[in-house]
């Protein structure tokens, strides 16, 4: 039986948001201030979604643009 998408994500939700304070933790154990704090906007935002205080996506169904762009690596640089 396979798990319902509502469940699934709910249960991956769950899951980021522990990963999330546990790297909150270790960041702040090695005192890196703004790592921890980043950290935390993410775990904040997490838990909204969570509790259904914020959408899943910003900006309605197009998205932000970004999102949908290909990542290309760089490549290698010649410098002169």
């Amino acid at each position: 039986m396979r798990p319902q998408p509502h469940r699934r994500r709910t249960e991956t939700l769950d899951y980021v948001q522990a990963m999330l304070g546990q790297l909150r933790t270790m960041a702040e154990s090695e005192r890196c201030d703004m790592l921890s704090y980043l950290i935390e906007m993410a775990y904040v935002e997490v838990s909204d979604i969570i509790r259904g205080e914020r959408p899943l996506r910003v900006g309605g169904e197009q998205g932000d643009g970004a999102a949908s762009v290909p990542f290309q690596a760089a490549g290698k640089i010649k410098l002169q």
